[in-house]
């Protein structure tokens, strides 16, 4: 069946079916990858190369919002194409004719950019780089959404310091100045190095060792605020001491059980902290015999939708399947009246997760 130049064939022409799929494959990967920045990220000039050896065409551009392209090859080119992708930015469609077309670049829905081809290229061809180019700057933008409300979520935690906890802490530590100088200088340390790891700018990441820390000068404040109510015991075997973790995970559990499981019930409350190692993994567990609570009830919590006090438990199990995927969030086992036990589940090793 004869095509006129102007028509679409049935099959549209591609130049990459020449080449090894597999190379095309790590080609786009590499597109991708140059293009987590944006149009305006350091490898934009690496996607336009990729770009024109697949097109296998004369010249590619990549132009941001601003209308200047990046070119490959870097030969300076003429206002002609500084036309057409100024053209192309204001009309948002499709502009110029072969041997030099500029085709915008929609991202949900919204114009990013431009992409410019100089030499003979179908249609179909260019429209189908045109949409590689799209799904890699909507990647870019998935991840740095989701980095965002990684420290954003972060940054709720660390806002979660309990003001009662605070007042309680300082005013322990005051009534002890005159009394019992050492141990209220020793609090006061304590209560800087909870303030200080909860607080700091700390990186994504971090070790079990260091959470344990934290966990320990806050049930050092806390048996100073509660005295003979609260009994507590850590244990951490020392093959788990170097494992990586994101940040603040632990801390907001042992807050967790002494807050809604130890100080509403009469009586001594225990908790405690045990980590160790099974297999390729590193269990952490964090029990109390306190009050406990409905299943049904935890399960909400987990989700999101226990309220303003439950934020913690639900922000923790969500980093956790962020970061290692849905097999790894928290396990919580409870019923009332028989206290609470939240399971943390890691592998020891995984990549990408470094302190």
């Amino acid at each position: 069946m004869a095509v006129s130049a102007d028509r679409e064939p049935a099959r549209s022409w591609r130049p990459w079916q020449r080449t090894d799929p597999v190379a095309v494959l790590g080609m786009a990967r590499h597109i991708a990858d140059d293009l987590r920045d944006g149009l305006t990220g350091v490898g934009v000039r690496a996607a336009a190369r990729s770009l024109r050896r697949l097109l296998d065409v004369d010249l590619v551009g990549l132009a941001d919002l601003s209308g200047r392209p990046v070119w490959a090859p870097a030969a300076p080119i003429g206002p002609e194409a500084d036309a057409l992708v100024e053209e192309c930015l204001h009309s948002e469609s499709r502009s110029g004719r072969p041997p030099l077309v500029a085709v915008p670049l929609h991202v949900h829905h919204e114009l990013a950019g431009v992409l410019v081809v100089g030499g003979s290229v179908r249609r179909g061809a260019l429209r189908e780089a045109a949409g590689w180019v799209v799904e890699a700057l909507e990647r870019g933008r998935l991840e740095a959404s989701a980095e965002q409300a990684a420290q954003a979520e972060l940054r709720a935690l660390r806002a979660e310091i309990s003001p009662h906890f605070v007042y309680n802490a300082l005013t322990v530590i005051a009534s002890l100045v005159s009394s019992e100088p050492d141990r209220s200088r020793e609090l006061m340390l304590d209560f800087a190095d909870y303030i200080r790891y909860s607080l700091a700018r700390h990186g994504e990441y971090t070790t079990v060792a260091d959470e344990f820390h934290a966990i320990e000068t806050y049930l050092a404040l806390q048996r100073a605020v509660l005295g003979e109510r609260l009994a507590v015991q850590v244990r951490v075997a020392p093959e788990v001491l170097a494992v990586a973790l994101p940040y603040l995970v632990l801390q907001p559990l042992v807050e967790n059980a002494i807050r809604h499981g130890i100080e509403p019930r009469t009586g001594t409350g225990h908790v405690m902290v045990r980590g160790e190692a099974e297999g390729n993994d590193c269990v952490i567990s964090v029990e109390d015999d306190g009050v406990g609570m409905d299943p049904g009830l935890a399960e909400e919590i987990l989700a999101g939708r226990g309220g303003s006090d439950s934020v913690g438990l639900a922000n923790v199990d969500r980093r956790l399947r962020n970061v290692y995927g849905p097999w790894f969030g928290l396990v919580v086992e409870t019923a009332p009246g028989e206290g609470t036990r939240v399971v943390v589940r890691i592998p020891r090793f995984q990549p990408g997760v470094m302190p």
